[in-house]
């Protein structure tokens, strides 16, 4: 087919020896990859000043734009306000969400289609009027997609999922969002960032025996925890990183989303030329090549990286261990080889029910090769799992040349059940249990990228632990979490002690990539005379009706929603799973809003107080009760409030309930800029001990919120039940811009007041 967008590629590059020298001239200094890239793509043109690391909010200008369909329908229905005939930069949707892994590849996929043809059908409309290119249910997962099909080195791209960050394996700095961000962006606008501060981290040394790619991510999770990258680019660096494979490099990048890195990146190297040419994009190699100076840091800046970063890592991967991670948390590392006494101390179960491998994360045509290997070795040693064993391709490509190549073959045989070419049980679509609140104890394995709890089945008593595909290969043979298959043996058929080989694998198809069809649908030159239909009576898509501008007063007597006790994750707050099926229907969907957040009052979930009548309720109900009554509400929660997906709804979901502010101890980066873009009150507590003042009965006054300006705190009053008071001063991040925003009630609304003055 070639190469997508080459003229836009071409144009890219024409501009980086100046852009670049521009940079380094402002710098003062020699550039690390992410900055190259960042100065290549200032909205101004070349760069006259140094911005300085995680304080300069910057506006930028990206190349592309990728959505998958969950959050697709809402980044879409904004656009459609926006009063624009064509999207400005080219732009992709990626049908991989709205598919539930229940029996098997074929009859899951013509379930979806069945239930979920009205969502399908828009989101082909929609993309069909406005140009964007159409990726059909089954194509595959979206970040494999990009990543065969649109990732360039060099390049930025955001897209409405956080794991866009995955195109950081082909150099790119590809960055997670909201859908309004998207939507700034398809609408011609600049994208505002704030600068990254950098993380290095330098490879030494080369991966060898049972440590993958993933290991790498792993270990780097543990050191830097869920928030450690939060406000920073991870750029990975040395002769380690060169050694491995490009889909290696966007496993460790798609991990990053997990330590709250705005993305993670590798400089252009052999390994991504020779991705680019077996995925059929020569051309895009042969201009990479080019300039492939600027497709990677600054010789100095690697030779001395403690000058040039904010933090350096070093890991040896010749001695780096294979790990597992979790449960409940993906930074919880623990070396393969140290499981059996953690466990035993954790108390969690050892018995593996299931072992998955697939999503946007391992699901390379290497991925599955290597776990393949391990399947072949089981099968001539006569063992069977002891686990049930489930793969997802990651595309229709992968899928296609790996069945041609016998992998499937070989899973099949073992057992396995082949899902189809989309995420599933790694975004909660997954029909393992009919009443999952109820299900039993148990552990899992996975090569996803997340495991908080319920995210797979639902089931807040699975506990999910995520290591390599070919341990899980490995652990799900065994069916024992202890199992270590560096030492440990096995019994087969035969009653005889076996230990399983090594994994190995291909780097790439021997026979080349190939597929008959690859899913794509391609927009309609001139969209104008398509039209978009939303039914409406439908429970499935509703067309957005725009949030109500603030009055220019303090916000008073506003009544506590709900006081949000450690880990709140966006799947808190906006859970997938089956809710996903109203993510084009914001009223809908808000019947899940904050319904998994802890309250730090009783610890229940989905139980808070009605302030209105002293009744107890779920949290979406009493929000409805405030609204329908006029009072304004508010949320507090605790540390890195809004971790995990990029998922526009758990903002827009609290914002169409009354609730007016979030106030937290600190913000996941994405969920602070969702919070802005919707036109809500993203704050921090100055002095985070005052979290313990707040009370169940509180109701919440704003005192200074008409000087509402940049880097000046602003007063709460929370008034007790009994007449007491505490004054509590909270921090903002937003500049003139965002205050702006606040102010129009939302970005879009200032977007669509600023189409319809040019109309």
């Amino acid at each position: 087919m070639g190469a997508f967008d080459l003229d836009m590629i071409k144009e890219v590059y024409k501009k980086f020896p100046s852009r670049i020298a521009a940079a380094r001239k402002a710098v003062g200094k020699p550039l690390t990859l992410a900055e190259k890239i960042l100065y290549t793509h200032l909205w101004d043109g070349e760069a006259t000043i140094a911005h300085e690391r995680g304080k300069s909010y910057v506006d930028f200008d990206p190349d592309r734009v990728a959505m998958q369909d969950a959050t697709a329908q809402m980044a879409l229905l904004q656009f459609m306000q926006a009063g624009k005939k064509k999207v400005a930069v080219p732009s992709t949707v990626h049908c991989d969400h709205l598919i539930q892994a229940r029996i098997g590849a074929t009859a899951d996929l013509q379930e979806a289609m069945n239930k979920s043809s009205e969502v399908f059908n828009f989101l082909e409309s929609v993309s069909d009027k406005y140009g964007i290119g159409f990726w059909k249910p089954g194509a595959g997962i979206i970040h494999q997609v990009v990543l065969e099909n649109y990732a360039f080195p060099g390049g930025m791209m955001i897209g409405t999922d956080s794991h866009t960050v995955n195109a950081g394996g082909l150099g790119m700095v590809a960055i997670g969002v909201g859908g309004a961000d998207a939507v700034d962006v398809m609408a011609g606008m600049p994208w505002e960032l704030k600068f990254p501060k950098l993380i290095g981290v330098k490879l030494t040394g080369k991966l060898n025996g049972w440590a993958a790619p993933k290991d790498v991510i792993l270990k780097v999770a543990g050191i830097l925890t869920v928030k450690g990258g939060t406000d920073a680019i991870v750029e990975y660096f040395g002769d380690g990183a060169n050694s491995m494979s490009c889909t290696g490099k966007g496993t460790i990048c798609n991990m990053g989303a997990e330590i709250g890195a705005t993305t993670s990146t590798f400089g252009y190297d052999e390994s991504m030329e020779r991705y680019l040419r077996a995925t059929g994009r020569a051309e895009v190699a042969d201009l990479a090549n080019g300039v492939k100076e600027h497709l990677t840091g600054d010789a100095e800046v690697y030779a001395n990286p403690e000058q040039y970063f904010d933090q350096v890592i070093e890991i040896d991967l010749s001695t780096l261990s294979p790990y597992i991670n979790g449960p409940f948390t993906p930074d919880l590392a623990t070396p393969v080889a140290e499981m059996k006494a953690t466990s035993a101390k954790a108390g969690w179960p050892t018995k593996i029910e299931w072992g998955l491998i697939g999503s946007c994360t391992n699901s390379s045509y290497e991925d599955i090769s290597r776990a393949c290997s391990i399947a072949e070795d089981a099968l001539a040693k006569g063992l069977k799992p002891k686990s049930e064993f489930g793969i997802n391709p990651g595309s229709e490509q992968v899928r296609f040349t790996i069945e041609r190549d016998g992998f499937i073959d070989t899973f099949n045989k073992l057992g396995a059940t082949i899902f189809t070419n989309a995420c599933g049980p790694c975004i909660g679509q997954w029909g393992r249990y009919s009443d999952p609140k109820n299900g039993p104890k148990n552990t899992i394995v996975h090569s996803f990228n997340r495991n908080f709890s319920k995210r797979a089945d639902g089931n807040p008593n699975t506990h999910a632990f995520v290591t390599s595909p070919e341990m899980v290969a490995a652990l799900a043979i065994a069916g024992d979490l202890n199992f270590n298959p560096i030492t440990d043996t096995l019994a087969n058929d035969k009653g005889e002690q076996v230990k399983l080989a090594e994994p190995h694998g291909f780097e790439l198809p021997p026979k080349g990539f190939d597929v008959d069809d690859n899913g794509y649908l391609a927009p309609a030159e001139d969209g104008s005379s398509v039209e978009v239909k939303v039914k409406s009576d439908s429970d499935r898509l509703q067309l957005l009706a725009g949030f109500a501008p603030w009055d220019g007063k303090n916000i008073t007597g506003a009544k506590l929603l709900i006081k949000a006790e450690g880990k709140c994750t966006t799947d808190h707050i906006s859970m997938a799973g089956p809710w996903l099926r109203y993510r084009g229907h914001l009223d809908n969907i808000s019947n899940n809003t904050l319904i998994g957040a802890v309250n730090a009052f009783g610890g229940a979930t989905n139980k808070v107080k009605n302030q209105l009548d002293g009744s107890f309720g779920e949290v979406p109900a009493v929000a409805r009760a405030y609204k329908a009554a006029g009072v304004p509400s508010i949320v507090v929660g605790d540390s890195n409030y809004g971790e995990g997906s990029s998922r526009e709804h758990a903002a827009m979901q609290p914002r169409f309930l009354g609730v007016c502010a979030v106030l937290v101890k600190s913000f996941a980066r994405i969920h602070e800029t969702n919070l802005k873009k919707q036109g809500m009150l993203g704050l921090t507590f100055a002095n985070e001990a005052d979290y313990d003042k707040i009370q169940e009965d509180d109701t919440i006054n704003f005192t200074d919120l008409t000087s509402f300006s940049v880097g000046k705190q602003l007063t709460l009053e929370f008034v007790h039940a009994d007449g007491s008071k505490d004054i509590i001063l909270a921090n903002h991040t937003y500049n003139q811009a965002q205050i702006e925003w606040f102010k129009a009630g939302s970005a879009l609304n200032m977007i669509k007041a600023e189409a319809a003055a040019n109309a």
